[in-house]
């Protein structure tokens, strides 16, 4: 443990912490940059909506196979490869997109992306973890918030800017060169962080893992589109729902997990993912919905929209390093108390929007309600694995980013249905109680446009619903120090004795 020390205190942090937030700014930034350029690339391609969607759902599908074996990818490999594999990947994967000369090729550079960006967080959170004290974590996963909130916000104003006035390719041709350069710059600059073994692999639960989070995931990403009822959105749940209680009966069983459900012994771990994963519902279903409220409904242009989301990811870059600092000094139950507090009354209020609600309105709430969770977010994170001891703290990154993972992809599809569902149900209605004939293009219009926003309050009015749940859990949160790792020494000893015998 010693030798450990003295390894971290001759690393320059400031450089490696440097180098590592510039990777994740570009990482993260790619997340929002496609989702606007969809329109275009059907065109320029030829497909259909669902073959276009691919784009997004193969990113989360390969995410939710790569983040739940990072654990086991950070005991077998050295801080320094793994960075330079993950950026290389990335790299390289974002040329490919560049360059596509079909869909296919495309879908694959995606792919490649995916698996070089699903490592990145769980790594920079493990290191920034290994190499600040516990007095200065708060800051420096502040500072990391600035790339986890602010490059995705800017992401679809940056996106409907450059598609609106050039080609798609230009969105990947953009990010390419700063990803090659930091890659460079981390060749000379990361180092090698902590201790590496050589655990073995367990591919039997790599393949569950893969099929199951796999099959859940595309379950939610296309249950919107095909219907929640469909043979084959019910088959991927299924084989996705069995797939997964394999794999948690099989990490228990194992000598060398790859995701460590052990680790939910601890309470205030356990508390804060629970937060956790229902503010990442919150935070996507205002981010997947307001750009459909801003568009299809009020009828602004991709821009404008991404200018409505603008300010507020400005505003959680500056806070997150501020937030830090008072995460630091006063702990996280107030924080996240008052940044949930916030996100109530914001959410609320997104539920009252009507047809004519006015884009000074939606700007200022949105704002806001993003100030909320910038107070909320990182400070929960932290305080989860603070309770965690150093050894635990790669099991602990992977189950929170492969858990936050499900839960996006579980709030974008949840929200955007309630939406999609209630929305068809009170256009039905409107015309029902008004008698309007089809052949009347005008009402039915209006009809069609009071019945989606009414939709889309219902959706929100849900999303309050559960952020009051949140926000009833915060006030049990409470200030704790690394506890004694016994799951690591069992597991050892557990090993040891199969070898033995």
């Amino acid at each position: 443990m010693n030798h450990d020390k003295t390894a971290t205190t001759k690393i320059r942090t400031g450089p490696m912490f440097a180098v590592m937030l510039a990777g994740a700014l570009v990482a993260f930034l790619n997340q929002t940059l496609i989702n606007i350029a969809l329109p275009q690339l059907m065109t320029h391609f030829d497909i259909s909506a669902a073959t276009a969607n691919w784009l997004t759902t193969i990113f989360l599908l390969v995410n939710g196979i790569v983040i739940p074996i990072t654990a086991f990818l950070m005991e077998r490999f050295n801080t320094r490869q793994l960075y330079l594999a993950s950026m290389g990947l990335f790299a390289l994967g974002t040329f490919l997109c560049g360059i596509a000369p079909s869909f296919s090729v495309l879908l694959i550079g995606r792919v490649v992306q995916a698996a070089g960006a699903g490592i990145l967080f769980p790594l920079i959170t493990n290191v920034i973890f290994t190499i600040f004290p516990p007095n200065r974590r708060g800051f420096a996963m502040g500072i990391f918030g600035i790339a986890m909130n602010f490059a995705p916000a800017v992401g679809p104003t940056l996106s409907g800017w450059i598609i609106q006035n050039y080609s798609w390719r230009v969105l990947f041709f953009i990010i390419f060169p700063f990803a090659l350069l930091d890659f460079i710059f981390a060749i000379f600059i990361i180092k090698k962080v902590g201790k590496t073994s050589r655990p073995k692999l367990d591919k039997l639960g790599v393949i569950l893992s893969t099929i199951g989070f796999g099959g859940v995931l595309y379950g939610f990403a296309t249950g919107g589109t095909k219907g929640w009822g469909s043979p084959e959105v019910l088959t991927m749940f299924l084989v996705g729902g069995i797939s997964l209680a394999l794999f948690v009966w099989r990490q228990f069983t194992v000598s060398h997990p790859i995701l460590e459900f052990r680790i939910f012994r601890y309470r205030m771990f356990t508390l804060t993912t629970i937060i956790n994963v229902i503010a990442t519902m919150g935070m996507f279903s205002g981010m997947i919905i307001m750009p459909i409220y801003m568009q299809n409904i009020r009828g602004f242009t991709p821009m404008e929209s991404g200018l409505m989301l603008l300010p507020g990811g400005i505003l959680m870059g500056i806070m997150s390093p501020i937030t830090g600092k008072l995460f630091d000094r006063f702990g996280a139950r107030w924080l996240a108390v008052s940044g949930l507090a916030i996100t109530i009354i914001t959410t609320y209020l997104l539920a009252r929007l009507e047809t004519d609600t006015s884009y000074s309105y939606v700007v200022w709430v949105y704002t806001i309600r993003m100030f909320g969770m910038s107070i909320l977010m990182m400070p929960i994170f932290t305080a989860g694995l603070n309770e965690l001891a150093l050894s635990l703290n790669k099991y602990g990154t992977a189950m929170v980013n492969t858990l936050r993972m499900v839960a996006g992809a579980v709030g974008m599809a949840f929200f955007v249905s309630i939406m999609t569902n209630q929305g068809t149900k009170h256009v039905q209605e409107i015309l029902s109680q008004r008698n309007i004939s089809p052949d009347n293009t005008s009402q039915m219009a209006m009809a069609i446009k009071q019945g989606s926003v009414m939709g889309v309050d219902d959706a929100f009015m849900i999303a309050t619903g559960l952020t009051i749940v949140a926000f009833i859990l915060a006030f049990y949160i409470r200030q704790t120090s690394p506890q004694e790792d016994t799951i690591t020494n069992r597991l050892s000893k557990k090993g040891s004795l199969n070898k033995q015998s």
